[in-house]
């Protein structure tokens, strides 16, 4: 006869187990429909069953998107400025008919996708490295008279920021409206971060998603990984450059950091300041409306510019469909540049399928990259590409984290999203598409030169590398969709 103490050890045992096939069962089912991506739906389900109790627990702190609805609530009252009135002026057929022919298509996808219009008259100036872009920054914000707001993903605590924060102390002294919004996560790649210095100088400021442990746990990997400045709401920088003394190479840092970020001026700094506005209401909820923030635009220059948002809510998705449709769209050549690059089944297909039609395609990776398990599993997917035309590179140190992607020398895509899948299915970022072949064949330029310090990466290379490091590569990849 089984004692009282196996009998109760028998029930409690299948208590754990119903209730680990109830959660294992529900969370693949919510996968199984919820997920877009095939990919990452089997690599959670998998996950799911693979490891009772902790895989559904995973699944239900990493792997679901809670923040649709909460943001969709949020930013549903901020002004979408783009989207109304306020710029029809600069959006019109007018505008539409300077489009060059070969890309009206793209445009149209464009227009569908982004929600966002092509607006013209705006002014673009490239600026490499922190070199160019932080001086332009800081007499910006040292010559601002009403407003700034700034956006970015990490603030360093170092003689950067620390500049940063005393020319936003300055402007707030004079009287000027100063908004500051950084990640809740970049803001950590310092210690001790630069909040206290912001908070001791009167600086308003924001986190965007702070993750204090354990509720804000499911929104670790939704992070904010835009950078705009906007001054007067007519001078306006964004790319992808994060205010860091990395970048600054000149003062030969311990970690240099190469980068790409643009000045704008016209239209599209309107649309970069809502994307602000957006932002900070969902972060602080307070609009800011009205002329200190919104001027009427002014026009100094000639290009057509669409600022591109994209992220884990209403807005999910508008990017990565923009990668296809220009690269389907591409005639002559194509030039990519990203620090991490783990383009989904889907754009691989495409990136080959334009290399098979001709075009000549090129990718240029940082040869030594920051993120060791992003670079292997990145590696790992390059022998297919090669082998159906598509041209890659590893740049030589220090790692380079621009970002730029060309089609036929007249249209360019700038800003802040890598080819991953945390660019493109897990942050909020912000892009600019210009129509504009100067600046394309300038940007152009500037990829050739960097292409010709290059090493091109074959088929012989990767046969040759030991089939250990492969096996490495071949593992990292399998984590694809969380890196």
């Amino acid at each position: 006869m089984e004692s009282l103490a196996e009998v109760d050890g028998s029930w409690i045992a299948a208590l754990v187990g119903g209730f680990s096939f109830f959660a294992a069962a529900a969370t693949s089912a919510h996968a199984i429909l919820r997920k877009l991506d095939s990919r990452s739906a089997v690599a959670w389900v998998g996950l799911i069953w693979l490891l009772p109790l902790i895989g559904p627990t995973l699944y239900l702190l990493l792997g679901i998107n809670r923040i649709r609805r909460r943001a969709i609530e949020l930013r549903g009252g901020v002004p979408q400025y783009g989207r109304g009135t306020r710029l029809r002026d600069f959006a019109s057929r007018r505008t539409t008919r300077r489009v060059p022919e070969a890309l009206r298509s793209l445009h149209q996808l464009s227009d569908r996708v982004s929600q966002q219009p092509l607006l013209e008259g705006n002014e673009v100036i490239p600026l490499f490295n922190g070199d160019e872009a932080y001086p332009r920054m800081l007499a910006a914000i040292a010559a601002a008279r009403s407003s700034i707001t700034l956006s970015t993903y990490i603030f360093g605590n170092d003689v950067i920021g620390r500049r940063f924060v005393a020319e936003l102390a300055a402007a707030v002294q004079r009287g000027v409206q100063v908004r500051v919004l950084i990640d809740a996560v970049g803001v950590r790649y310092s210690f001790p971060t630069i909040l206290w210095r912001l908070r001791r100088q009167g600086i308003p400021f924001a986190l965007f998603m702070p993750t204090r442990l354990p509720r804000a746990m499911p929104f670790f990997n939704l992070r904010n990984h835009r950078k705009i400045l906007v001054v007067d709401g007519q001078c306006g920088f964004a790319g992808g450059m994060n205010i860091a003394a990395g970048n600054q190479l000149k003062d030969e840092p311990a970690h240099p950091v190469r980068d790409l970020h643009f000045e704008w001026r016209g239209p599209v700094v309107s649309e970069l300041q809502a994307v602000f506005a957006e932002d900070w209401a969902f972060a602080r909820r307070e609009r800011l409306v009205g002329p200190v923030w919104f001027p009427r635009p002014v026009t100094p220059g000639k290009t057509l510019a669409r600022v591109v948002v994209d992220g884990p809510d209403e807005r999910y998705d508008v990017l990565r469909r923009l990668l296809i449709g220009a690269l389907s769209v591409a005639r002559t050549r194509i030039c990519i540049q990203t620090p991490y690059f783990l383009p989904d089944a889907t754009l691989q297909d495409t990136l080959i399928t334009a290399a098979m039609r001709g075009v000549r395609v090129e990718v240029m990776l940082p040869g030594k990259n920051n993120l060791a398990l992003v670079d292997w599993a990145s590696r790992a997917q390059l022998a297919n590409l090669i082998r159906w035309g598509v041209r890659v590179f590893f740049s030589p140190p220090p790692f380079d984290h621009s970002k730029l992607f060309t089609v036929d020398d007249g249209w360019c895509l700038v800003g802040s999203a890598n080819w991953d899948p945390r660019s493109l299915a897990l942050n909020f970022e912000c892009n600019v598409e210009c129509y504009d072949r100067d600046l394309a064949e300038a940007m152009v330029r500037f990829f050739d030169v960097r292409l010709a310090q290059s090493q091109q990466w074959r088929l012989a290379d990767i046969e040759r590398t030991p089939w250990l490091i492969q096996l490495r590569n071949g593992l990292a990849r399998l984590f694809s969709p969380y890196l």
